[in-house]
């Protein structure tokens, strides 16, 4: 990856390799699924206020998914009552901007080129528009915490843990966790 860069002409870019536009597209798009799957169908009669105001009624219980707990964390830790009132007015909305900021991230790496069944090994030139930074820095968050929660990091050591792990797999995902952390910080630095 060629870090993210403030262009003349005021746009945000950076270039990736095919196999990292890859690994990009396809952790923004589990994140996608993960939260669609959640959201499920929309209720068939909602309150006619809370759909004028844009607030549909959602569940009122948090999430089983320890990814979801993060992603959707309650709003009250110490008032089951307050936080399940909460949740039903809120989580759609928020589970569908989180969806959208993901799907922003995948639209502008395949209107910028890139395509998931090509092998060519040409490069990806991401080119920002102010929008879609946001929409990418969320999504880079979203998609990191997904992915500290299935390694188990919580501190510091439990990063380094997971990096000295035995499993490949699991150091292999290390990996991809700390280069989605370089993606995020090379766009905050360009944002400066």
């Amino acid at each position: 990856m060629k870090p993210f860069r403030r262009r003349r002409r005021g746009g945000i870019c950076a270039t990736f390799e095919p196999g990292e536009a890859q690994v990009l597209s396809s952790l923004a798009g589990q994140v996608v699924e993960l939260l669609r799957d959640r959201s499920g169908t929309q209720e068939a009669d909602p309150d006619p206020l809370a759909a004028e105001l844009g607030l549909g009624a959602g569940p009122t219980l948090p999430p089983e998914d320890p990814v979801l707990q993060r992603l959707l964390p309650d709003a009250y830790r110490e008032d089951a009552d307050d936080a399940a009132e909460f949740r039903k007015f809120t989580e759609r909305s928020l589970t569908s901007t989180k969806a959208a900021n993901a799907e922003t991230l995948i639209t502008t790496l395949v209107d910028s080129g890139f395509d998931p069944g090509d092998e060519s090994d040409r490069p990806v030139e991401v080119e920002l528009s102010p929008d879609q930074v946001q929409a990418w820095l969320r999504s880079l968050t979203d998609v990191r915490l997904a992915l500290a929660v299935r390694l188990g990091i919580e501190t510091d050591d439990d990063a380094l843990a997971v990096h000295e792990s035995d499993d490949e797999a699991t150091a292999a995902m290390a990996d991809v966790y700390d280069w989605l952390g370089y993606v995020q910080e090379s766009l905050v630095v360009a944002l400066e």
